[in-house]
């Protein structure tokens, strides 16, 4: 390359420089965020909608709001809104009338399942709510945090999120997975990979986490570039019993990537996986998800382009305490073509859109993802997901419930449908087993010294 080639590339590197870093909001912005402003806590429009079927937010679920058949710590989390009936179902025969409402995806289901699916809509309660240090943290953030390394690191924030107010796809997405759902949890996460004809295999795992920045006691520098420790343990079926998976996501994935290790019983050691992520198969997942579809999306994002199409309203899962109620089997819940759509609730929420499509040179086995991110939690919603022939393959949702007592977002049942051979996988479903808890786990718990010495123990 001669001088002349390389002065002018140093200057398309200077020109794009704004583009691949971003610190924070003017202070006169953050302002918005502060009571009295526009916007809640962590960056929705507080205002309803014009019709009044999206309400204003008023602070979420209160403790005074918390019902009586909740028993506490470790129990289930019932419905607070049990006399809740829907205001009207969506179905394949009146879709048309919701259309502006819907993604493809959505459409495709009715369009795939014309006499089973249906999409339950119940009157919208913005019972979103975190704790009041969440939304001090987010104040900050929203002028000191800054994406570096095109996206992929980030800088200056701590606790609560860091964008609560969108200029790029990166920052909606980070929200989404940095967001809080406590500092540790213990969860139980049942998979179902489904077949065309309803058939299905069970697999049972155990999930220990530990969020390190979410945890109120740490400072950015004690964070050692790891916001994320996760270690996964396959419980049941007995000869899948024993594999573990462990992850440390780290926070600025330029300087370091993602640090993963997996045991196998066969094998008896744990060693260094770098292909847990991306599009390689998840675990015992049939083929149905892929590493980066756990949450509904992690990791890395630096394979994709994020473009912010902007806010939209919508229907989508929210609120689905009956889904989780710990009355129904999974047998009650997992059916043939789809969940129990009976047992679904969905409502009226405006949303962030945003198109990731992949880079020019990059691979993965879905070109293009479309998200729907709640305006309240940062919680994605839905997935419309394309394959290499720009073709809707498959579509994915998420339902979660306010777990009330903490209080944040709790995602509580995945859905991962195949729209081009009739399958799907169902994850994260505990309604057979203990509920979510939060169980204090130190740094040392999710070292691999400590988890292969457990392992082999």
């Amino acid at each position: 390359m001669n001088r002349l080639s390389r002065g002018l590339l140093w200057s398309a590197m200077v020109l794009c420089a704004p583009m691949l870093a971003h610190a924070g909001v003017s202070e006169e912005k953050a302002a918005e965020l502060d009571e009295g402003g526009s916007l809640t806590p962590i960056g929705a429009t507080r205002a309803g909608n014009a019709d009044g079927t999206i309400p204003a937010w008023d602070g979420g679920l209160k403790p005074s709001e918390i019902p009586d058949c909740y028993e506490g710590e470790g129990s289930r989390y019932c419905n607070p809104f049990p006399d809740d009936k829907p205001v009207y179902t969506v179905t394949a025969e009146n879709m048309e009338q919701y259309a502006d409402l819907l993604s493809e995806g959505q459409k495709a289901m009715f369009e795939m399942y014309p006499n089973s699916y249906k999409m339950p809509v119940y009157e919208t309660r913005r019972t979103f709510a975190n704790p009041e240090w969440i939304y001090e943290a987010t104040r900050r953030n929203a002028v000191n945090a800054e994406l570096g390394g095109n996206g992929e690191a980030l800088q200056g924030a701590i606790n609560g999120y860091p964008f609560p107010i969108p200029e790029n796809g990166h920052e909606v997405i980070w929200n989404h997975k940095v967001r809080y759902i406590g500092r540790w949890v213990q969860r139980w996460n049942n998979q179902f990979a489904v077949t065309q004809g309803g058939r299905y295999n069970q697999v049972t795992i155990r999930e220990d986490v530990y969020f390190p920045y979410n945890d109120p006691e740490n400072e950015i520098e004690d964070l050692e570039n790891v916001i994320i420790y996760f270690l996964q343990v396959v419980t049941d079926p007995p000869r899948l019993a024993g594999t573990i998976t462990l992850v440390h996501e780290t926070m600025d994935q330029v300087t370091e990537p993602r640090r993963a290790w997996q045991y196998n019983p066969g094998q008896r050691r744990l060693r260094r996986a770098p292909n847990v992520g991306y599009d390689n198969p998840g675990t015992a997942a049939d083929g149905l998800r892929t590493n980066d579809q756990t949450d509904t999306f992690n990791g890395a994002m630096d394979r994709y382009t994020w473009k912010l199409v902007g806010k939209k309203e919508m229907l989508v899962p929210a609120n689905s305490y009956e889904l989780h109620s710990d009355r129904h089997e999974y047998s009650d819940i997992i059916k043939e073509g789809h969940i129990n759509q009976d047992l679904t609730r969905y409502e009226r929420r405006r949303v962030w859109v945003v198109d990731a499509e992949t880079k020019p040179g990059t691979t993965h086995i879905y070109k293009r993802r479309k998200f729907y991110v709640d305006e309240d939690g940062w919680q994605i919603r839905a997935v419309d997901i394309y394959d290499r022939r720009d073709q809707l393959w498959r579509f994915q949702e998420a339902h979660s419930v306010l777990a009330y007592d903490k209080p944040f977002v709790m995602p509580m049942g995945e859905t991962i449908y195949d729209l081009q051979n009739g399958r799907y996988l169902g994850q994260a479903f505990n309604n057979q087993h203990p509920e979510n808890v939060e169980r204090e786990f130190d740094r040392d718990y999710f070292q691999p010294s400590n988890v292969s010495r457990q392992a082999t123990q």
